[in-house]
């Protein structure tokens, strides 16, 4: 389960960003994840949760914005979202290479209590 070790990476980064800005306590960590990343979110969630045991992350929730698929369409000069990792335009059928959103994995807020004691 290559999550496990995606979970641990998070919270590593994540204690080292708190750290670094003289954060208390972090709350949650807020991830994109995109539909073609190769993560499962669910066992992510759950990798998350192992990970965080005896860490300043312990207790933190783990919030995930699923990021779908997205590609410009060259023939419609248009983005198009889709729905299933066939590269075609949703909307004309055209093969559609250049893939614009879906393969994000990135930490993007750290939510932190200041009232907490801080990090050491």
């Amino acid at each position: 389960m290559h999550e496990l070790s995606i979970a641990l990476s998070v919270v590593e980064l994540a204690t080292e960003q708190a750290r670094e800005a003289g954060a208390s306590r972090v709350e949650a960590v807020h991830l994109r994840v995109g539909a073609l990343s190769g993560v499962v979110s669910d066992a992510l969630r759950f990798a998350f949760d192992v990970a965080c045991r005896d860490t300043p992350l312990a207790g933190a929730r783990l919030v995930i914005e699923e990021v779908p698929i997205a590609v410009f369409c060259p023939k419609c000069r248009a983005e198009r979202t889709l729905r299933a990792a066939r590269l075609r335009c949703p909307v004309c059928g055209t093969p559609t290479p250049e893939l614009v959103r879906g393969t994000e994995l990135e930490l993007t807020v750290l939510e932190v209590d200041d009232n907490a004691p801080a990090y050491r």
